[in-house]
């Protein structure tokens, strides 16, 4: 959530804010009314409070006649304060709850605009001209299917559409790229974690899923758990209701998870292979950091996946996620898109999005700091980072390194992980 000073102070800003994102604006002036009523409320209880606690002095030391007086008058107030309270607890819950209907502020600096209206920062490697080549680029699931890496047919018989298995060197390669992203990750002083798969609501909602994004979280009603969609969520909660010393900061987490997605409002786009899945494995990059640290930490998070990306030998570039695109919890998101041959663009493969205080003031997760001789609390920054969602990983090594044979040749970083092998072959079904 965002910060109630900036918006009581600067509300124009917030208003910017929710326009450019393409969300209702009058929210900003609901939650403006409602924080005034809940303070307002908040000086009449306490008014009443503190009239109610010296009646209750005065009439031990009342004479009989006074004591009817007072007794009826401390009645009455009884009955004041308790529908004070009713009222600021009325006003607290409207305001809470409308202010986590709120996204984060957007950083000025973001484009403005919906899904196609993201700028292209940088451009990395070379796409290849198969045709100079002598041959037709077949899609990963041609590919997967001749490597006996990928069974779609399975996935669906026993699950259902968008589900798969990875199978013989399609389970080696997905083993391969988390042990190398995770290697990546440690040599750059992220702890590696493995992260529950069910998390409560609030963090769910902490997170900023249960908002915009909550038509693709999948819930257990039966127990009220929620099958994460990313590891961001059991990372970002992992700190909840903790106070942490500033010379502790940044702590930096890499988890590997399961990750759940409903797909909702995707019907007919990318049914085709395993590019959009219900089910994938993923590593991701988190960051606890102080907020004058956030934007440097979002460069590294950048920078990182990149390298990642590099020694793939992936073609690719880097993209300023447009304001209408940002999700609820981001300020600001860049996007590395790997360049995929059969479909002819660049798509999405990694993202890192500065959060800011958005998510540690929903988990209560603040830093402890000393400034001016004095100890100060207040929020931490969050960030995170994908570094590697497998099947889009192994969607674009299929098809950026296939060869004419059909075979697929093993970027350098992973062969260590395949036993030395430097080439997938075909296998005879």
């Amino acid at each position: 959530m965002i910060d109630l000073r900036l918006l009581r102070e600067d509300p124009d800003r917030v208003r910017a804010s929710q326009r450019a994102r393409g969300e209702d604006v009058a929210l900003v002036d609901a939650l403006l009314s409602a924080d005034e009523r809940r303070r307002s409320s908040g000086v009449r209880f306490d008014e009443l409070r503190s009239e109610q606690k010296a009646l209750g002095k005065l009439i031990p030391k009342a004479t009989p006649e006074e004591r009817a007086v007072l007794l009826q008058k401390a009645e009455q107030l009884k009955t004041d304060v308790k529908a004070a309270e009713a009222e600021q607890n009325e006003a607290d819950e409207t305001a809470k709850r409308l202010l986590l209907q709120l996204g984060n502020i957007v950083h000025p600096d973001v484009p403005v605009g919906g899904e196609e209206d993201f700028v292209v920062l940088e451009t990395h490697g070379t796409i290849r001209d198969f045709a100079a080549e002598g041959f037709e680029p077949k899609d990963h699931l041609e590919l997967g299917e001749a490597l006996g890496a990928i069974d779609v047919e399975r996935g669906a018989k026993v699950s259902g559409s968008r589900f798969y298995y990875l199978t013989g060197v399609g389970a080696l390669l997905e083993l391969a790229l988390v042990n190398a992203a995770i290697a990546q990750a440690t040599e750059a002083g992220f702890i590696p974690m493995l992260t529950p798969a069910l998390v409560r609501p609030r963090a769910m909602e902490g997170t900023g899923f249960l908002g915009q994004a909550a038509e693709n979280v999948y819930h257990l009603e039966k127990d009220d758990y929620y099958l994460v969609g990313t590891s961001e969520v059991p990372l970002a909660a992992y700190h909840m209701d903790e106070i942490i010393d500033a010379d502790k900061l940044p702590l930096r987490y890499a988890g590997f998870s399961p990750c759940f997605r409903r797909e909702a409002g995707t019907y007919g786009k990318d049914t085709r292979g395993i590019f959009r899945v219900h089910q994938f494995d993923k590593v991701e990059m988190f960051s606890y950091v102080a907020p004058e640290d956030a934007e440097s930490e979002h460069k590294r998070l950048l920078e990182w996946e990149k390298q990642w990306l590099t020694s793939l030998e992936l073609p690719f570039q880097v993209i300023d996620v447009a304001t209408g695109d940002l999700g609820a919890s981001a300020s600001r998101k860049y996007d590395c898109e790997a360049w995929i041959p059969t479909q002819g663009k660049y798509r999405e493969l990694t993202s890192t999005s500065n959060c800011d205080g958005f998510q540690a003031r929903r988990l209560s997760v603040r830093m402890r700091d000393e400034r001016d001789g004095k100890k100060v609390v207040q929020p931490l920054a969050t960030l995170n980072g994908t570094l590697c969602a497998v099947p889009r990983t192994i969607v674009a090594i299929l098809e950026n390194h296939q060869l004419a044979d059909g075979s697929v040749r093993v970027p350098e970083v992973l062969r260590p992980y395949l036993g030395g092998r430097e080439v997938l072959e075909p296998i005879s079904r």
